[in-house]
């Protein structure tokens, strides 16, 4: 039996934890927040994504109780938790520069907040020596923080936040500051802890690489507005704008006007001169509406012979090639100039490089390899 995949969001019985109703939040004449509505449920690890100034922040402060909405509400576990000051909210925030006390040992760094919560010395034991486990901080817990390294304070912050068992925890870009591999080990430990405590995480992130591996779901921002929230398969694979579909890894747009040829297909009038490119869609078309082809380098075939069969096939020249070990992005220029790149796995080892800079080459791509977008 295949285990259970989990999907509240697809249960319409299912009454999320966090709700975002008709939210705005202004500072001033300036929107951060525009009527946005969300649904976000339990046990969910949710990423907020978006650039520098689209608003995921302001969110996360809202849900934190440092700011509130200017309209709409906010509900936690059905309350509105407007009125409910920030101590008294069943949720915890860890930020990015983990804020923690220096003079303080990582076990009672911890335990500050239990000690707060006039928490029973033993419980508080127990407590502590549960989250130094859970984190792999036990050999560490009579070290202070500047004894440790980034990594492991990102961890003393994290056990610390997680201490009070929240309903929700809520992490303001927590693997900024760490290195990339680190970071990409820490993503995998994060996840390992969200699912073994069941704690709810809203993690706020403008590297799509982190939001991409560490999410159930993804909401896509931009200006204030959430512009998509899916899976991170849906979110790449089946975007629904060329801003999400731009913004989440690389891919080609080609904008063309649309002709329908049967039941979900359409060749698409991109150039003058050149043949019309054949593309499905589930999506209706009208005659000539004008679309945006979406596809990524990986779909995207390279070779020095024109290939037999392929239902979009172009000639161009190699204007560059970017070598990245595993794999190698040729980018081709077209003949009304407009530049594609073609991915290739490099699984040789010593990659017979056959198609060099300024080669004349061949790419080519299935009629369902690509998204048609209409904005």
């Amino acid at each position: 039996m295949s285990p259970t995949v989990f999907a509240p969001w697809n249960n319409p019985d299912e009454k999320p934890l966090i709700r975002f109703k008709n939210v705005t939040k202004k500072f001033g004449e300036f929107v951060a927040i525009d009527d946005l509505s969300l649904d976000i449920y339990a046990q969910e690890f949710f990423a907020l994504l978006g650039p520098s100034g689209c608003g995921k922040t302001t969110m996360m402060r809202m849900l934190a109780g440092f700011e509130n909405p200017t309209s709409g509400r906010i509900e936690l576990a059905g309350q509105d938790i407007a009125p409910v000051p920030p101590n008294k909210r069943a949720v915890n925030m860890m930020f990015q520069s983990y804020a923690l006390f220096p003079h303080l040992s990582i076990w009672d760094n911890i335990a500050f907040g239990l000690r707060r919560d006039k928490m029973s010395k033993d419980a508080i034991e127990a407590r502590v020596a549960e989250m130094l486990k859970l984190t792999r901080l036990e050999k560490f817990a009579r070290r202070k923080p500047h004894q440790i390294s980034g990594g492991q304070r990102q961890r003393v912050a994290l056990a610390r936040s997680l201490a009070k068992a929240p309903k929700l925890l809520l992490l303001d870009e927590p693997l900024g500051a760490l290195d990339k591999k680190l970071r990409q080990d820490t993503q995998f430990e994060l996840m390992d802890i969200q699912e073994s405590t069941g704690t709810t995480f809203v993690i706020v992130t403008h590297d799509q690489e982190e939001a991409m591996t560490v999410a159930s779901r993804v909401a896509v921002m931009d200006e204030g507005r959430v512009i998509q929230v899916a899976t991170p398969a849906e979110i790449y694979e089946a975007p629904n704008s060329v801003y999400v579909a731009d913004f989440i890894g690389d891919v080609n747009i080609i904008t063309a006007s649309t002709k329908a040829i049967g039941q979900d297909q359409y060749h698409l009038n991109w150039i003058e001169g050149q043949p019309p490119l054949t593309a499905t869609s589930a999506l209706p078309f009208s005659e000539g509406q004008q679309a945006h082809l979406a596809i990524r380098p990986e779909k995207i075939k390279i070779s020095t012979d024109r290939p037999e069969d392929a239902p979009n096939a172009l000639q161009g020249k190699v204007l560059d090639i970017a070598y990245l070990g595993n794999l190698s992005t040729y980018h081709v220029e077209l003949p009304g100039g407009q530049v594609i790149k073609a991915q290739t796995a490099n699984t040789r080892r010593i990659a017979r490089r056959d198609i060099t800079w300024e080669d004349p080459v061949w790419i080519s791509w299935s009629a369902t390899a690509g998204v048609l977008l209409a904005q």
